[in-house]
């Protein structure tokens, strides 16, 4: 089966390609870097020993996924690309609007002519807004804090409505809650350009002495420290996580939670990766940074259930692997 992964060389769609490489799909990807790096495709077969076919090219352009699909003819797709910071998007949304939109109705559109059938959507945790009652269920009422999230409940509404369009059609939406982690060889991981926006990538910079101190957005939530509370899953779990959405994809809608369903505050996270590594890292309290909410994890049953999928990797392969790899990045330079 062919497989054409939009965003695949960014920081979920690396790992993910990594897991189709090793399961012995073909893949295809198309990438515009805007937040990732061309490197990562030599890093990719590296990993895997497995070449695939790349294209720099925006998914929003029509006219290049059209020759794409005619070149390629994917048998499914599984869709990354997007613009993906909570803060940029509430001071940018137009930007955000017409990115995340965009890609998904052009790659509908040429989907549709060239007869491809299968998608599996990069979907969020934020679709739930302020969630009412914890852990949250795939059938949790949806509604939106900022701009990134409207985006990805937009996209989750487009795709609802061509697979009722067309009854052949197939879709999985995977609702993530917090990717961090990286590879075990270290060579793929989180490499956002400029200030990270989430929290393990900026954590890391503190710990490697890139950056002076973190930023806590905020020490007066609800919660049992005062910081926001979040479930972090490992990459690779989450990547692993499509396989099992493409292998078990049938015709209609899908949705489907990925996390582990705990909940850790950014304090935890902070104490935990300095236990775990042995370094420190100073941080500083700054103001709440607009569209974030105190408390979020995943009731991630459901995907155990009809996926036959789990997160395996915990807390310590999380921090070792994020550590691991900023300084592998600081070797290599």
């Amino acid at each position: 089966m062919k497989i054409l992964v939009t965003g695949g060389l960014g920081f979920i769609g690396s790992h993910t390609v990594v897991e189709l490489l090793d399961s012995d799909y073909e893949v295809v990807v198309v990438d515009n870097l805007s937040n990732s790096s061309i490197d990562v495709k030599d890093k990719i077969k590296e990993i895997t020993g497995k070449e695939f076919n790349l294209y720099v090219e925006d998914v929003c352009d029509k006219v290049k996924m059209d020759e794409i699909f005619s070149k390629e003819l994917p048998d499914a797709v599984i869709h990354f690309a997007a613009y993906k910071a909570v803060g940029e998007s509430v001071e940018k949304p137009i930007m955000y609007y017409e990115n995340n939109l965009l890609s998904t109705l052009t790659l509908c559109e040429v989907m549709e002519k060239y007869n491809c059938k299968k998608i599996v959507y990069s979907s969020s945790a934020t679709v739930y807004g302020s969630p009412k009652t914890l852990p949250i269920k795939e059938d949790f009422p949806l509604s939106t804090t900022n701009p990134y999230g409207t985006t990805k409940l937009m996209n989750e509404m487009i795709l609802k409505d061509v697979s009722i369009a067309d009854k052949d059609f197939s879709v999985v939406i995977l609702r993530y809650f917090n990717p961090i982690g990286a590879h075990k060889s270290g060579l793929i991981g989180e490499k956002p350009n400029g200030i990270p926006n989430n929290l393990m990538p900026y954590i890391v910079r503190v710990a490697s002495k890139e950056l002076k101190e973190l930023s806590i957005f905020g020490n007066d939530y609800p919660t049992h420290d005062g910081t926001g509370v979040r479930d972090y899953i490992h990459v690779v779990d989450l990547a692993k996580g499509h396989l099992k959405a493409i292998e078990h994809a049938i015709p209609g809608i899908k949705y489907y939670n990925l996390g582990t369903g705990t909940g850790y505050s950014v304090l935890d996270m902070v104490n935990e990766f300095e236990k775990i590594n042995g370094v420190k890292v100073p941080y500083k309290i700054v103001e709440r940074r607009p569209g974030d909410i105190a408390e979020c994890y995943a009731d991630p049953s459901k995907a155990y259930e009809e996926l036959g999928w789990k997160a395996e990797l915990g807390l310590v392969d999380m921090m070792k692997d994020s550590y691991n790899f900023i300084l592998k990045q600081k070797e290599d330079k």
